[in-house]
């Protein structure tokens, strides 16, 4: 995967979701970059909602990693949501047990992963999202 780029609008994002999750279901952990207010916890969201995750989805911006529970394929997964946000080193990220989410093998959608740079790992795949305009989204996904 070689810089895989979609445009689409807010009113189109279960149909971009469906279409992300065939790009990325290959790779446990998904780095999400954006600037605030790009969608990137609106697109997780749209995500879950595809997956048909059996949690509440909500931004883990306070506790730093929330995990959904779904099936595929028969069998039960996880996902653990991941917002690095608030943290302020790579340490921070540590303590928290981020590390320990991105090497479990279960599937990680993580926000602001450039927090937290040499922790992820080499085979991360990068879905970056820019704000066209109120409505219009750009993503574009970049294996490391």
């Amino acid at each position: 995967m070689k810089g895989i780029d979609r445009n689409y609008s807010l009113s189109e994002i279960e149909t971009t979701a469906s279409w992300l999750w065939g790009q990325i279901k290959p790779y446990r952990v998904i780095a999400f970059h954006g600037e605030m207010g790009a969608g990137k916890t609106t697109l997780i969201s749209a995500l879950c909602t595809n997956l048909k995750v059996e949690d509440v989805v909500s931004s883990p911006t306070f506790s730093i990693i929330n995990e959904y529970r779904f099936t595929d394929d028969g069998k039960p997964e996880s996902i653990y949501h991941i917002d690095l946000y608030r943290l302020k080193n790579e340490q921070d990220a540590i303590d928290a047990g981020v590390e320990d989410c991105f090497y479990n093998g279960r599937y990680c959608f993580v926000e602001w992963p450039e927090r937290t740079p040499t922790l992820l790992p080499e085979d991360t795949v990068h879905v970056y999202l820019h704000s066209v305009d109120e409505n219009n989204r750009k993503i574009k996904i970049e294996e490391n």
